[in-house]
């Protein structure tokens, strides 16, 4: 069985939001298109208290985007996005989501950050979306969705190792940094990831 992931296509992921990823909003065309030949859909929501310790606002005397140690893990910090029930945190109102069948909230922990889909950045508590895949049947995973050189990549390398035949979308995708998004095509392509395109998966 086959499952499409929509990771994070979230309006402040796109153009006008706060941490807007260029073209975020190319791929949601394409994503629509792509629903109905899957056998399950699932979506993932960056869902942050205010004043996660991700946000360079929790830090005084630190600028967006630096790098930091936080809790003992590499944090970038970032504008402050995504935050419980505001409108930046919902889904995209153009992304069609009457075949999504669940909807899998991540980074809620104020205190460590979380990437990917399946766990925090620390694998320290699983979201549980691996045993709800196993539990439905599913076997492989197609991942789509913002930020590919973030949480799409995070979230690929966990459904690998979680044991799913995994497929990056690479036109249903777009990235924050394309050399960033080109290292992880490198290290997915590496660790037995597929990299594919809408009109080969189709």
């Amino acid at each position: 069985m086959k499952a499409l992931l929509l990771i994070d296509i979230q309006n402040d992921f796109l153009p006008g939001g706060r941490l807007a990823v260029p073209e975020g909003d190319a791929i949601i065309p394409l994503v629509n298109e792509l629903q109905p030949h899957f056998d399950l859909v699932v979506a993932t929501q960056d869902w942050h208290p205010a004043g996660h310790e991700s946000f360079a606002s929790s830090h005084v005397g630190r600028s967006q985007f630096e790098q930091i140690d936080l809790h003992g893990l590499p944090q970038v910090l970032w504008p402050d996005h995504c935050t419980q029930a505001s409108d930046g945190a919902e889904l995209a109102p153009t992304l069609r989501t009457e075949r999504i069948e669940a909807i899998f909230r991540k980074g809620m922990n104020p205190e460590i950050d979380s990437y990917s889909a399946f766990f925090d950045n620390g694998h320290r508590k699983s979201t549980g979306l691996a045993d709800y895949l196993r539990g439905r049947g599913v076997s492989e995973v197609f991942v789509a969705g913002l930020a590919a050189d973030y949480c799409v990549y995070y979230s690929a390398l966990d459904s690998l190792e979680a044991g799913f035949a995994t497929t990056v979308i690479t036109d249903a995708t777009r990235a924050i940094s394309t050399e960033g998004w080109a290292a992880a095509q490198a290290d997915l392509h590496q660790r037995g990831a597929q990299l594919r395109s809408s009109a080969e998966v189709l």
